[in-house]
C-alpha cells in the first residue's frame, strides 16, 4: 500500500454507492504504517470486517481468501488491495469473493505490477489490466485503472459491480476521476531525485526512468458485458 493506492480507495468510497457490510481482505496493519493502510477509516460507523491469514491489528477474522468462512451472498462490498499477488491459488480467491458478495455487491481490487518481490509470506503473481478484465468477466460493469507507464504500470486496480448493484452514473464516474486527481498521488520524489531521473532521461532515454517520471499519471476505462 502506498499513498497513491490509498487515494484510489478513497476516491471510490466517496464517488460510488458501496453497500454494507464491508469486508476487507488482507486487513493486517503493519506496524508504523497504520495511517496509510487503515482502510477501515474510509468507512466510518459502517459494519466492517477485516480478514487476514494471521491475527493482529486490524484483523477481526483469521481466514484464507481461498476458503472464506462466510455465507453465500452475505457481503455488500469487498476490498482487497495489495493482496492477490500473495494468494497462491488466486482464482479460488476471486471465486470466493464472488460467492460471498450479494448480487448488488461491489468488489474493489488492486495489485502491484511493476514492483519488487515482497513476501507476506510469499509473492506469486502480477496482474495486467487485461488479467483483471478476464477475472472479472462475471460482473456486468467494471472500471479498470492503472498508473505509471502504460506498458509498465506500477499498480492495476478495478471496481466491479454485481448484476443488481447501483451502476455508476456518468456523473459519479466523473466525480471519481476528479477525486483520483485530488487524492491519488505518490509521495514527492524530492528535488535531487527528480533532477537525477531527468538527467538520466537525457543521457539514456526516457524508458528506463518512466516508472519514476510517470508515477502520478493514471488511466481509467469503463468496461461492460457485451
Amino acid at each position: 500500500m502506498n499513498q497513491f493506492i490509498r487515494g484510489v480507495a478513497r476516491a471510490a468510497v466517496e464517488a460510488f454507492d458501496l453497500p454494507d457490510p464491508v469486508l476487507e481482505i488482507g486487513s493486517y496493519q503493519v506496524a508504523g504504517q497504520e495511517d496509510l493502510i487503515d482502510l477501515r477509516g474510509l468507512f466510518p460507523n459502517r459494519p466492517y470486517t477485516g480478514v487476514d491469514f494471521r491475527a493482529g491489528p486490524g484483523v477481526d477474522l483469521v481466514a484464507n481468501v481461498e476458503n472464506l468462512p462466510l455465507p453465500d451472498a452475505s457481503v455488500g462490498t469487498v476490498v482487497a488491495f495489495s493482496v492477490f499477488e500473495h494468494v497462491k491459488q488466486f482464482w479460488k480467491g476471486f471465486d470466493e469473493v464472488r460467492r460471498v458478495l450479494r448480487p448488488d455487491g461491489v468488489f474493489l481490487v488492486c495489485c502491484p505490477f511493476y514492483f519488487h518481490v515482497h513476501s507476506y509470506p510469499h509473492d506469486y503473481w502480477r496482474f495486467t489490466p487485461e488479467a483483471f478484465e478476464s477475472l472479472l468477466e462475471p460482473y456486468p460493469t467494471r472500471i479498470l485503472g492503472w498508473h505509471g507507464p502504460e506498458r509498465r504500470p506500477l499498480n492495476v486496480w478495478a471496481i466491479a459491480f454485481g448484476p443488481e448493484a447501483k451502476m455508476p452514473t456518468p456523473e459519479q464516474y466523473e466525480t471519481y476521476r476528479a477525486k483520483l486527481t485530488e487524492y491519488a498521488k505518490e509521495e514527492p520524489l524530492g528535488l535531487v531525485r527528480t533532477l537525477r531521473y531527468r538527467l538520466g532521461r537525457v543521457l539514456c532515454g526516457r524508458r528506463p526512468f518512466a516508472p519514476h517520471l510517470d508515477r502520478d499519471k493514471w488511466k481509467t476505462e469503463v468496461r461492460k458485458a457485451a
